[in-house]
């Protein structure tokens, strides 16, 4: 971890340390001093204040109640809970130096369809939140800070990744050979982090740390336990459950691993630039034949922005669906209004799409529809939508559909990694002061 100095931000963020904990001599001795937050770090030109901390840590207890988890000490919690909260302001700090906001449209957007996911309108979300303890507002915020926090990774992160053709047929061949009738896999994961430019002395205190945890856990300790009093994965305090994974979508890492291991199997640990990782195989599915229902949509879409308002765009696809109505043809209005340039130029015309290819709202808008019929205007959190289902078929994986799902999956693989080198390069470079005690 490297200790940057900017020195006036810096001061002025371990004065206000000091005044906090002090009192301000400028403050009158007659006047009484209220109580206030103790601060349990510093990040950077940020702090971190034991009520939000404790706010975290009793979420994250509350969560491991209700999923029947044994509860580990209470200073593991605090630390793992604690450094999320610092990878938070990391994020949150990156974010703001890259430009990215969030607006309160896409974040109502957001709410609106977990409501709508839980089969309940704004009001009754709403409600059962403050029901649940947790205040509407405290949401809201999170969700904000969950958005901009997956577009910083996609500008960071994902927008860099590229995949070559000779990756996706080495990838097609290798599931043919390799991965068998194994379809899914059910995975547990700790992981021992290591610094970016990592000692040797680091390295190897990390690897006989990593092979303690191995010994441990084939003498019968509970993985769970040891994934939240020992893990640095983003899981720990899961128990460092990775849930189940399809094949075609493991970490690099584990796939020439997982294939040879039975059920309840613990692996040896597992070096990589991030560290050191152990993985247990809790199950694994058999494959079968995949049949999807394809949809061949296309759509207009209008987006919102300083000029345009979220009611002129709905009103313009108001007035666009009726002269569809009346016999106007889709694909020219589609190139002449359609903000959607890279299908404008088709008239629309999205192709065949495949179920989770597209965003979630717009898939229920298409699921709606009978072949030929239109759906009302909606938004998503690109604008509003006309769009249109032109027919639908049931569809055996074709070479061209596997290629382009080996493309994600090695798409999505090479993003997670380099996901975790992105984040732990952020926290090796930044100024952390941790005031709580490690006992």
């Amino acid at each position: 971890m490297t200790t940057r100095l900017n020195f006036p931000n810096r001061l002025g963020v371990l004065l206000l340390g000091l005044i906090i904990s002090l009192g301000s001599p400028l403050v009158a001795q007659s006047q009484q001093i209220e109580p206030v937050d103790e601060i349990v770090a510093v990040v950077n030109d940020d702090i971190i204040v034991r009520s939000e901390l404790d706010d975290e840590i009793r979420k994250i207890v509350t969560q491991l109640r209700q999923q029947g988890q044994r509860l580990p000490p209470q200073s593991d919690i605090e630390r793992q809970v604690l450094g999320r909260l610092i990878l938070k302001k990391l994020q949150l700090e990156a974010a703001s130096r890259a430009g990215i906001n969030v607006s309160e449209d896409i974040v109502a957007q957001a709410i609106n369809n977990i409501a709508r996911r839980n089969n309940l309108n704004l009001s009754e979300f709403r409600q059962t939140l403050e029901e649940s303890g947790l205040s509407f507002r405290s949401f809201r915020k999170n969700i904000k800070e969950e958005i901009t926090l997956q577009r910083l990774l996609e500008q960071e992160v994902r927008r860099r990744i590229r995949v070559t053709d000779q990756e996706v047929e080495t990838y097609l061949a290798r599931q043919a050979s390799n991965l068998g009738d194994r379809s899914a896999y059910h995975l547990q994961h700790i992981l021992i982090a290591t610094p970016e430019a990592a000692s040797p002395d680091q390295l190897e205190r990390a690897r006989q740390q990593a092979e303690s945890i191995v010994q441990s856990l084939r003498e019968g300790a509970d993985f769970a336990d040891m994934a939240i009093t020992k893990s640095d994965g983003r899981q720990a305090l899961e128990g460092g459950d990775l849930g189940w994974r399809p094949a075609d979508q493991l970490p690099t890492i584990f796939v020439d691993l997982v294939i040879n291991m039975e059920r309840g199997e613990i692996s040896d640990p597992i070096r990589t630039a991030s560290g050191f990782h152990i993985i247990k195989l809790q199950d694994y599915k058999g494959g079968d034949r995949k049949i999807v229902t394809q949809s061949h949509v296309r759509h207009i879409l209008i987006s919102t922005n300083e000029i345009t308002s979220n009611e002129d765009a709905r009103t313009r696809l108001e007035q666009l669906r009726l002269r569809i109505l009346g016999g106007d043809d889709f694909s020219a209005l589609a190139r002449s209004h359609s903000d959607d340039k890279s299908s404008a130029i088709k008239g629309g015309d999205l192709g065949w799409i495949t179920p989770g290819a597209l965003l979630p709202r717009f898939e229920e808008e298409i699921a709606k529809l009978s072949p030929g019929e239109l759906t009302q205007p909606f938004r998503t959190e690109f604008g509003w939508h006309l769009a249109q289902l032109l027919e639908r078929r049931q569809h055996d994986s074709t070479t061209e559909v596997q290629k382009a799902e080996a493309r994600k999956a090695i798409s999505d693989r090479k993003a997670a990694e380099e996901s975790e080198l992105y984040l732990r390069r952020l926290r090796d470079e930044a100024f952390i002061d941790i005031r709580i005690s490690d006992s």
